[in-house]
């Protein structure tokens, strides 16, 4: 005999319940989207004006902060009346507030108008441009001096023996820890007043040239010097480099065609520094040796507190500074082809 089953209870259908609605999804118009290579350019434009400004501001700032009356500098040894004092006061502007005054200079750098020098009584972008050949000159050269060496003994010191390599970074580390303005003073003391290869001042030819871009140059070789030889080194100890070698190139070659890129790219980091020290150095290295340029045009009025030339020099400075900056965002992407699709 079978047990009997129990009886089913009779179960009751449960309502099914309603799927789960989704908001409607916002149309995008496709006119109001910017292209996803606009997003860099953008930065950069954004990036540059706030450092423009902000350069501006600080060199007003420095205006305002300056010791002494803006009135008895314009004065100077002239005749000093209250009348003269008032036309001053009137031509200048030096009556209204200084607010006014800031939006009214940076009105002014929009245009173009850097102001007039209180010492020359010149347009200010007059004085500059007369200037700027000599200083340009000199810092390129300069620049390409840093980077021939650095090149040079990079080089012909990566993965050498030691004994060569301990001279080189004595060397660099000398030519880094000395100031400019010693490196100058014995360049002079032995090739223009002991050998009397080279004059001891003035721009007058090419000869005049050599000793301030070497003054100028060696501090940034020391620098670049180190940065490529530890690159190359520890571009050889990688295994494109191995894989190079089996290949059969000769060690010059692994690092002529493939270590060398790899150095360079920490060495280009570096651009951004050595335009600084150019720009401060060719300010010490001119006046040491009595060449024309910015760096004699500051330094002269530094001294006659004759503040707008020191505002233009600044903001001129600051553009210099944007600029390689964008050189250097496409030199990275030109070295690395990793950095183009990023």
């Amino acid at each position: 005999m079978t047990a009997a089953l129990p009886a089913r209870r009779p179960t009751t259908a449960t309502p099914a319940e309603p799927p789960a609605t989704r908001p409607p999804a916002r149309r995008r118009l496709p006119g109001l989207r910017a292209p996803a290579w606009l997003g860099t350019p953008v930065r950069r434009l954004v990036s540059a004006v706030a450092v423009l400004w902000a350069a501006a501001t600080t060199a007003y700032a420095a205006l305002l902060l300056a010791p002494g009356d803006t009135v008895d500098i314009l004065v100077g040894d002239g005749a000093d009346t209250p009348e003269i004092r008032a036309q001053i006061v009137a031509e200048w502007g030096l009556d209204r507030p200084d607010a006014v005054r800031y939006l009214s200079y940076l009105g002014r750098l929009l245009h173009g108008d850097l102001g007039r020098s209180y010492q020359l009584q010149r347009d200010v972008a007059e004085v500059l441009a007369g200037q700027v050949g000599p200083t340009v000159r000199l810092t390129l050269t300069a620049a390409a001096v840093g980077v021939v060496l650095a090149l040079v003994l990079a080089v012909a010191t990566a993965g050498r023996s030691v004994w060569p390599r301990r001279i080189v970074s004595v060397a660099e580390l000398v030519a880094v820890s000395v100031p400019q303005f010693v490196i100058g003073i014995v360049l002079l003391f032995v090739f223009s007043f002991s050998l009397g290869w080279f004059p001891v001042s003035g721009a007058a030819d090419p000869q005049a040239l050599v000793l301030p871009a070497l003054a100028l140059g060696l501090p940034v070789a020391g620098v670049l010097g180190q940065v490529l030889r530890e690159g190359l080194e520890r571009a050889l100890e990688q295994p494109f480099a191995v894989t190079a070698r089996a290949r059969g190139l000769g060690e010059r070659a692994v690092v002529a065609r493939h270590a060398l890129r790899h150095a360079l790219l920490p060495a280009v980091t570096l651009t951004g520094w050595f335009t600084g020290v150019l720009l401060g150095g060719a300010v010490i290295t001119e006046t040491l040796f009595g060449r024309p340029g910015l760096g004699r045009v500051t330094m002269q009025a530094v001294s006659a507190k004759d503040m707008p030339v020191v505002m233009a020099v600044v903001i001129l400075s600051a553009a210099v500074y944007v600029t390689i900056s964008a050189l250097l965002d496409l030199a990275y992407r030109l070295i690395d082809p990793r950095l183009r699709s990023a």
